[in-house]
């Protein structure tokens, strides 16, 4: 009897398996794309159903879009340049995205002598919206202001042969340190200092119109605002959440004093009105100017580095998201000895960009001697354990350290060190543009700080081996 009982749940257990065998495939599917990536691949090595499954095309392209947005995925399917990546598995690109360890520049400085090119200047505004680049003022020689607004078309596959337009819009108004974003096809641009040193606080929208023959319009209108609105500030750190607001933390306000608050703007449906309101919360980041915020999804921005009222160069990292239905800060605690080079990383100046695969970009920037910096480095912040109540996390283990940040080799053109530069992406998140800064001069009487004003331009493509 005891023979017979054992053939029969035998035959049960073959017959019907493990019960998540009996799940469907589509929702088996489901389930996956909820999962982490080590999980996935762990499923994926149970049996050889589970291993087809977990290394498909449907499902690495659903997580390449879960994990890094349907932007990047649909601009790499349809750029003409990008055409072979129809033939590379999603799995492979994810993985060549996750390990990237190089960029490669090339030098747009280049042009025809005849045509016009906008001068050199730093602390301006560069953005990519509408298929086109848009720069707005800047500081020049001398400490004055440039006014000018410049577009060039980036679209079909004109990565590198772009041609500046000037346009003559008159407003706004001359200034540098301001901040400007992208919201939707808009450009959202706040505050500045002009060059009699006075901090501004107008809130300004711009749209980018293409037209068929490649001619570029740009129309600036002022923003019609409550009575609550910012104090007047420049030299702040700015970005986009949620895809709808715009939010700035700290700058330099009036009589030189840096400032630590943090402001989150609201428009309405026509972008014709706007709500400012202030984010008022325990802890949040020290009083600082020159630093950063990148937006790495929905209302997810990091804060890095800056001056700080002490005038020291910072390397602090803070998270602002949204918990229990409210914006808070959380900063993140780490050992610059656990990183390596992690000694260079405390900056000024420097610029901050979400790319390809969620992660930050930052380039140059100065040190406390304001020598510049020609590096880049990748900070992702994907690794760092979820934290929904602790208001610092403290990165006590080496490995985590190493993980989120990652020096990049450049190849390539090599631009000069730089610093307040601007930089910005184009939508698939793999080609970032940078203009101008300020480089080091030479020692000149007229140049007594062997500082100068620098008009370069040039693209950084993520390098992926493919």
């Amino acid at each position: 009897m005891a023979d017979s009982s054992t053939k029969t749940s035998t035959r049960i257990v073959s017959s019907n398996g493990s019960p998540i065998t009996n799940i469907a495939q589509d929702h088996l599917f489901t389930i996956l794309l909820l999962l982490p990536i080590d999980s996935i691949i762990s499923f994926g090595m149970t049996c050889k159903k589970f291993r087809a499954l977990a290394s498909s095309d449907n499902l690495w392209e659903s997580i390449f879009r879960r994990d890094w947005g349907p932007s990047s995925v649909d601009a790499l399917k349809s750029s003409k340049s990008n055409h072979f990546f129809h033939q590379i598995p999603w799995m492979r690109l994810y993985k060549q995205v996750s390990q990237m360890d190089s960029v490669s520049c090339h030098n747009l400085s280049d042009l025809d002598a005849e045509m016009e090119y906008p001068n050199p200047r730093a602390s301006h505004s560069l953005n990519f919206v509408s298929d086109c680049l848009v720069l707005f003022g800047g500081g020049c020689e001398g400490g004055r202001h440039l006014d000018d607004t410049w577009v060039a078309y980036v679209g079909n596959g004109c990565q590198r042969m772009l041609k500046w337009q000037k346009v003559n819009s008159g407003i706004p108004s001359g200034r540098f340190g301001h901040s400007c974003v992208v919201i939707g096809e808009f450009l959202i641009l706040f505050g500045g200092i002009d060059d009699h040193g006075s901090r501004l606080n107008e809130t300004w929208v711009g749209q980018v119109v293409c037209h068929e023959t490649l001619r570029i319009t740009l129309s600036w209108n002022l923003l019609e605002l409550g009575s609550i609105a910012p104090p007047h500030r420049g030299a702040h750190a700015a970005c986009c959440i949620d895809g709808q607001k715009m939010v700035i933390h700290g700058g330099i306000g009036l009589n030189g004093l840096r400032l630590g608050d943090t402001w989150v703007l609201e428009l309405s449906e026509n972008f014709r009105y706007g709500t400012w309101y202030e984010i008022l919360a325990h802890p949040s980041p020290p009083a600082r100017s020159g630093h950063t915020l990148t937006c790495t999804g929905g209302s997810r921005t990091v804060l890095f580095g800056g001056r700080g009222s002490s005038y020291e160069v910072l390397n602090d990292i803070w998270l602002l998201d949204s918990y229990g239905g409210h914006l808070k800060w959380v900063q993140f605690l780490y050992e610059l000895r656990d990183i390596p080079k992690g000694v260079s990383l405390p900056r000024v100046g420097h610029s901050a960009t979400c790319i390809l695969g969620g992660r930050v970009l930052i380039y140059g920037g100065e040190d406390s001697l304001r020598h510049r910096k020609d590096d880049f480095w990748l900070l992702d912040m994907s690794v760092v354990p979820c934290v929904r109540l602790e208001p610092a996390v403290v990165l006590n283990s080496k490995p985590f350290s190493e993980k989120m940040w990652r020096e990049l080799k450049p190849k390539g053109y090599k631009p000069k060190s730089r610093s307040f530069h601007r930089a910005c992406v184009d939508h698939s998140g793999r080609y970032l543009y940078v203009f101008g800064g300020m480089v080091d001069g030479l020692l000149q009487p007229a140049e007594p700080s062997g500082l100068r004003f620098d008009g370069e331009f040039f693209m950084v493509e993520l390098v992926l081996q493919l």
